[in-house]
């Protein structure tokens, strides 16, 4: 079983072995479901929101009713990483979907708790160099 890593969701997807190594492919439904995103005729859409997808490039990514989603990705310029064994992937979002802000090699604005609990920006420390220490558990 992969996991998958996703804004929407983190959904266990089936080994394929016949396709192992060659990218995250799922079924439509496990796609929709790790995503939100589901490939219709007119492109890969979300509600009522469909991104068109250039036909001579569903080779790469469609088989049927299999998804290569870490190929799709890739199409749409969102990021794509996984861990070393191929068994967890993260379908990003990514900077390009907003307008991308960090050409300007200016990270955008967060908050969160100093060691003490004091909400701090990094918007407070412009024109300061800031050493940020990151952690996560997984």
């Amino acid at each position: 079983m992969k996991t998958v890593l996703s804004a929407q969701n983190e959904v266990g997807v089936p080994l394929t072995p016949e396709r192992d190594g060659d990218g995250l492919w799922m079924n439509r439904e496990l796609l929709e479901e790790a995503t939100g995103w589901n490939l219709k005729p007119e492109g890969l859409c979300k509600g009522d929101v469909c991104i068109p997808l250039d036909p001579a490039a569903h080779g790469s990514f469609l088989d049927g009713e299999q998804v290569n989603a870490s190929g799709l990705w890739a199409a749409l310029d969102r990021p794509v990483v996984h861990d070393r064994s191929r068994s967890t992937w993260v379908l990003g979002e990514g900077a390009a979907d907003r307008s991308r802000p960090l050409d300007s090699g200016e990270a955008p604005d967060f908050t969160l708790p100093d060691s003490e609990g004091k909400l701090r920006s990094l918007s407070d420390f412009r024109g300061k160099k800031v050493f940020l220490a990151t952690w996560a558990s997984w």
